[in-house]
């Protein structure tokens, strides 16, 4: 999702006349790195049902999946696709294609120079880390209100609601019979973070939808704080009230405290 910020240095790929994206070999193995390393960390830290949004999905080892090979298997599941992007897109994109359950994908993958980390997602982040999830109904469900939310929020509006986003959708956490569990998207595509997020290191705290509001964030650190859904029926429940009450509150509450430094400049 884009705000306005520089353009990307990445070029999403085309597809052929029968739809077909080609990759290179390098690009192939790239997410075969990825999709291999982060398979031996996610077991026993990611929640059950990305574990098995992952088994429907059955991701392919050796190759960038097709979009359309995702697509068939979220339709099936929960009426969700995929919808191929350019690298960056802006809010009105962004907002109107979640609403229409059609989840954003830029069809680039990350160059070996930034591996570890890039600050815009690429197709691995928005396959492996979210696709799985959105074969849950209740995630799939809140993810559509949200687009919904956003397509008619103010700009201010949308910069609480963006809060919201990070703090479930990229880096929820949540509760489990078997302990804590991680459920964003942002947290599972990457492998130190999700082993991070688990550990004694950041502060958690129990998902309260206005505290989520009002909690600033910085993307290129890991999370000071997490908050932690008692289980994924809060997200269909958010679905369910007035959540733009909920963003007038925190707006006329304002923002929290920063629980990082600022960022230096460039």
């Amino acid at each position: 999702m884009s705000s306005g910020k520089k353009p990307s240095k990445y070029v999403a790929r085309e597809p052929d006349a029968n739809g077909f994206i080609e990759y290179t070999a390098q690009e192939h193995d790239t997410w075969r790195q990825l999709i291999e390393r982060q398979l031996e960390v996610v077991p026993g830290r990611a929640c059950n049902e990305y574990l098995h949004g992952l088994e429907l999905l059955d991701l392919p080892r050796d190759r960038i999946p097709q979009l359309a090979e995702v697509s068939e298997v979220l339709h099936r599941e929960t009426g969700w696709e995929c919808a191929r992007v350019p690298a960056l897109i802006g809010f009105e994109t962004f907002f109107r294609l979640l609403s229409e359950r059609k989840f954003p994908v830029a069809t680039f993958i990350r160059t070996q120079e930034e591996f570890d980390y890039l600050q815009e997602p690429d197709i691995f982040h928005e396959i492996f880390g979210h696709c799985a999830m959105l074969t849950n109904p209740a995630f799939a469900n809140f993810t559509q209100k949200y687009g919904e939310l956003g397509l008619n929020a103010s700009p201010k509006e949308r910069a609480y609601l963006a809060r919201l986003y990070w703090f479930t959708v990229e880096f929820g956490l949540m509760h489990t019979k078997d302990g804590l569990r991680i459920y964003g998207g942002g947290i599972l595509s990457s492998p130190k973070e999700t082993l991070y997020a688990l550990s004694d290191a950041p502060m958690r705290a129990p998902f309260e939808a206005v505290d989520a509001l009002r909690t600033p964030y910085r993307i290129d650190i890991v999370q000071p704080i997490y908050y932690v859904l008692d289980d994924l029926e809060t997200l269909q429940q958010l679905t369910e009230i007035d959540l733009m009450a909920r963003v007038r509150e925190a707006m006329a509450a304002g923002l929290y405290e920063p629980l990082f430094p600022p960022k230096e400049a460039a």
